[in-house]
C-alpha cells in the first residue's frame, strides 16, 4: 500500500529527517547489555535528567515501558487504577493481565484526566478479599481524551492520594513533551510526582523507534531484568539512540508547531457541514471528529480521502483522528481540510 502524500493518522508515522539519518549512521555504539554504548548512555543520562530520575533504560516501545513498570510495580493478582480510554487496556493486548498478571480499574473521565476524589474511591479497602490498589497510571497528554494536558496542580493531587495509599504513581508519557511545551510545565516538574515514567520518542520527536523508561536507580536495575526476560536487549542500539539524542536536541520546542497546526486544522473542518467536533477544544496535535451528521461511517469517510491521498483515521463508527506531526506542514492541512469537504459533501 502506498504512504498517502498526506498522512494524518499518528504521529507515529513520521520518518526520521534526514539530520537524523545522518546523526544515526554517524552513531558510536557498542554492546548496550554490558552499557558499552556511548550513544545509549547518553541517550538514557539525557532522559533520567530531562524527567528528574535516577536512571533510565532504553526500550524497543512505549508499550514495552508501560509493561515493564507494570510488573516492577505489581504482584500476581494487584491492581492498577486508570483512565478507561488509557492506552494499556485498549491498545497492549491484555498486557497487564498477561505479563504483570495484575488487573485494571477503570474511572470513567471525559477527557482523560480524573480527579483525585474518584482515585480515593477506587482505592481498595485493606482485606484478603479483594484485589491489593498497587499502581495509579496517569496519560499525559490524554490520547482519547483529545490530546489534554494535565495541570500539574491535577498530577499533585491524585499521585499525592496514590502515594498517601501506599500505591505507586506511574506516568505513560508518550505525548509528555507536547504536554510539556503546550503548558510550559518542566518535564522534571512532572517527573517529581511519579515513581517512573517514560519519555516516547517514536512519536512527535520523530524517531523511528524506542521509547526510555526512567525511575530509581533500584527500579531500573528490575526494569533490566524484565527488559532481558521480554528479549529487549538490543546489541549496538546507539544507532537507533542517536535519533532520540537528535530529537532531544532538535525537535522539542518546534511540537509547538504541531500544535498550532492541528488547531488549524480543528477550525477549518468545524466549518464543514455534517462534522461535529467532539472536544471544545484542541490543546495539542489531535483533533477528534464525529462524521455521523454527514450521512457516512467513519471507514467510509477514511477509504474516500486515500483516493485524495489524505489518511485520517477511523477510531469508531463515526469517530475520527488527525494527528498533525514534522512531516506535516500548514498547507497541506488546507488541503486535507478540502479534501474532507468534498468527501462528506
Amino acid at each position: 500500500m502506498k504512504t498517502p502524500r498526506i498522512d494524518l493518522y499518528s504521529d507515529t508515522h513520521t520518518k526520521p529527517t534526514p539530520a537524523m539519518r545522518q546523526a544515526m549512521a554517524e552513531a558510536e555504539v557498542g554492546d548496550e547489555q554490558n552499557f558499552e554504548d556511548p550513544t545509549v548512555n547518553k541517550l538514557c543520562g539525557m532522559v533520567a535528567e530531562l524527567l528528574g530520575q535516577e536512571a533510565a533504560v532504553f526500550l524497543p516501545s512505549g508499550t514495552m515501558c508501560n509493561q515493564i513498570a507494570f510488573r516492577v510495580h505489581c504482584r500476581p493478582g494487584d491492581e492498577i487504577i486508570l483512565d478507561y480510554f488509557a492506552h494499556p487496556i485498549n491498545a497492549e493486548s491484555g498486557g497487564p493481565s498477561a505479563l504483570a498478571q495484575a488487573q485494571t480499574r477503570t474511572l470513567h473521565t471525559e477527557r482523560g484526566i480524573f480527579t483525585a476524589d474518584q482515585v480515593r474511591e477506587a482505592i481498595r479497602p485493606v482485606r484478603r478479599h479483594v484485589p491489593s490498589s498497587r499502581v495509579l497510571s496517569v496519560e499525559n497528554t490524554t490520547n482519547a481524551g483529545g490530546g489534554s494536558v494535565w495541570p500539574i496542580a491535577d498530577i499533585a493531587a491524585v499521585t499525592s492520594v496514590a502515594k498517601e495509599n501506599g500505591m505507586a504513581a506511574h506516568m505513560d508519557g508518550a505525548r509528555l513533551m507536547n504536554a510539556v511545551v503546550e503548558s510550559g510545565t518542566p518535564a522534571k516538574e512532572y517527573g517529581r510526582h511519579f515513581d517512573s515514567l517514560w519519555l516516547d520518542l517514536s512519536k512527535g520527536l520523530g524517531c523511528p523507534v524506542g521509547g526510555v523508561l526512567a525511575g530509581s536507580a533500584d527500579f531500573i536495575e528490575q526494569a533490566w531484568r524484565f527488559k532481558q526476560q521480554m528479549g529487549g536487549a538490543m546489541r549496538q542500539a546507539g544507532i537507533i539512540a542517536a535519533a532520540g539524542v537528535y530529537a532531544l536536541e532538535h525537535h522539542v520546542e518546534r511540537l509547538a508547531e504541531d500544535h498550532e497546526n492541528a488547531r488549524t486544522f480543528s477550525r477549518a473542518i468545524a466549518q464543514i457541514p455534517g462534522i461535529k467536533m467532539i472536544f471544545d477544544r484542541c490543546e495539542t496535535n489531535l483533533v477528534f471528529f464525529d462524521v455521523s451528521e454527514t450521512g457516512m461511517d467513519a471507514a467510509t469517510v477514511a477509504e474516500n480521502l486515500l483516493a485524495h491521498d489524505v489518511r485520517i483515521g477511523a477510531m469508531g463508527p463515526y469517530r475520527m483522528r488527525a494527528v498533525t506531526h514534522l512531516d506535516i506542514a500548514a498547507g497541506q492541512l488546507e488541503e486535507a481540510a478540502e479534501a474532507l469537504r468534498k468527501v462528506v459533501s
